[in-house]
């Protein structure tokens, strides 16, 4: 399994923005497909949601990689 760690800057990142920042979407369009075909997982639950709030300390996957979102206070 991949695992990328994404920082986050502020309290959340939409979904769709996480995927695309994390370089596992060429562009927004292609994340918010990727989301409605049901290939993105949050916290283990499949996520339809393209804007869902992704807050510190969860956890996206997507395939075989994982991305774990951490904020300043989780370093």
């Amino acid at each position: 399994m991949n695992c990328i760690t994404f920082e986050l800057r502020g309290d959340h990142i939409s979904l769709d923005h996480l995927l695309k920042a994390c370089g596992l979407a060429n562009s927004g369009g292609q994340a918010k497909l990727m989301i409605a075909d049901g290939m993105v997982e949050v916290n283990g639950k499949l996520e339809l949601r393209k804007t869902a709030k992704i807050r510190a300390g969860e956890w996206v996957q997507i395939g075989t990689t994982r991305i774990n979102c951490i904020g300043q206070n989780f370093i």
